[in-house]
C-alpha cells in the first residue's frame, strides 16, 4: 500500500465536493481506497494526462467527478477533484 498525500488544494476541493454531493461520500472513500491500494485497478479506470499536467493520472469515483493525483515512488500525492471541466 502506498502513503498518500493530501494537498491543500484537494482537500479544500473535496470539502467542497463532499459538501455539495453529500450522497458521493461511498463513492469518494472507496475511491480514496481503490487509488492507496492500486492506483491502477480498472474499477477507476485511472489514465496518464497530456498537456500542463503529463505527471499526473486521472481515476473516475464516478461517470462524472475524478480525481487528478501524482505518483512518486511510494507515494501518491492527491492534487484535485471534481467534473472533467473543473479538474482539467
Amino acid at each position: 500500500m502506498r502513503k498518500l498525500i493530501w494537498t491543500p488544494k484537494f482537500i479544500k476541493a473535496s470539502e467542497k465536493f463532499l459538501k455539495k454531493n453529500p450522497e458521493l461520500i461511498e463513492f469518494f472513500k472507496s475511491g480514496i481506497t481503490q487509488i492507496e491500494v492500486d492506483p491502477f485497478n480498472p474499477i477507476l479506470k485511472t489514465h496518464k494526462l497530456k498537456g500542463s499536467l503529463s505527471c499526473c493520472y486521472s481515476a473516475s469515483i464516478n461517470y462524472y467527478y475524478r480525481i487528478i493525483f501524482e505518483i512518486k515512488s511510494e507515494i501518491i500525492i492527491l492534487l484535485n477533484i471534481g467534473t472533467h471541466d473543473e479538474v482539467y
